[in-house]
């Protein structure tokens, strides 16, 4: 169960982050619904990656107060991040 919940969490503040990235930096924003998926994809990666270096999230599928900060720490970086690098390529290939 608490695997399915750190997920949803991981989505949800994936897109927000990728949502508040796009609003921060307008010049590589991929639109509303672009920033909200890059976000997204990049919150999964972003949450997972911090709990491969072990940096919160506890024992497998445990649901606790670590995971759930995990989860949203690294969903809101990793989908900013993701964005970031996204709309940053998008640019550069628009420059050509």
């Amino acid at each position: 169960m608490g695997n399915i919940v750190n997920i949803i969490i991981q989505l949800l503040s994936g897109g927000v982050g990728g949502f508040g990235a796009g609003k921060a930096m307008p010049k590589i924003s991929l639109g509303k619904i672009g920033d909200i998926i890059a976000g997204i994809l990049g919150g999964v990666g972003g949450s997972q990656l911090l709990g491969l270096l072990g940096l919160g999230g506890g024992a497998a599928g445990a649901l606790n107060i670590s995971s759930i900060l995990t989860s949203i720490l690294g969903g809101g970086v990793g989908g900013g991040a993701l964005l970031a690098i996204v709309g940053a390529i998008k640019k550069a290939m628009g420059q050509k």
